[in-house]
């Protein structure tokens, strides 16, 4: 039985939307390495459709040279959760159809490793909500936008979570690693 890996990029006051503001902090080697350490352990992608439009034009062209996370990016199999994409060109890209959290379920049954979610705020508020969050690895950056698309938005459910691990770098990021508490 497989699980569900989270990655979020997230400001102090909550907001994952479009991360461009990122590129104002360097990126540290360990922030590599605890990345590259997720989608290791990892055996595909998990996605909503709109990250996927995104990741898609810009990953299916980087080479390992360029990025050492293309071969994971381009050769794992990416899962797109989507009631309106008809078509998907990455390559070992396959549609789930609408979400539903049995399938879900049934897809990490079927997975020996994790499934990478990595944006998808709309799949994950989704995932959290059922319980199908088994990891959320949170890169928390030392700013607040004021507005913005948030993960944990007023009027959700909530969510128990358990701090396995917290790593703070050299350009204020943290990365607050968790679990689901059960």
């Amino acid at each position: 039985m497989g699980d569900i890996a989270v990655h979020e990029f997230i400001t102090l006051d909550g907001v994952i939307e479009d991360p461009r503001w990122t590129m104002d902090y360097p990126f540290d080697p360990k922030m590599g390495s605890a990345i590259g350490a997720i989608m290791g352990a990892s055996r595909g992608l998990l996605l909503g459709r709109r990250t996927y439009e995104m990741f898609a034009p810009a990953w299916s062209g980087r080479t390992a040279e360029e990025d050492p996370g293309a071969p994971f990016m381009n050769q794992s199999t990416k899962y797109v959760v989507s009631s309106t994409l008809r078509s998907a060109d990455w390559s070992n890209s396959e549609i789930l159809g609408p979400y539903s959290a049995e399938a879900i379920r049934a897809l990490k049954d079927s997975i020996d490793g994790s499934l990478y979610v990595s944006g998808s705020a709309t799949l994950v508020r989704a995932l959290l909500a059922d319980g199908l969050v088994d990891d959320l690895h949170l890169f928390l950056f030392p700013l607040t936008l004021g507005a913005g698309l948030r993960l944990f938005q007023e009027g959700s459910g909530p969510v128990k979570l358990v701090l396995n691990e917290a790593e703070s770098y050299d350009s204020g990021v943290v990365h607050l690693s968790y679990t689901a508490a059960r």
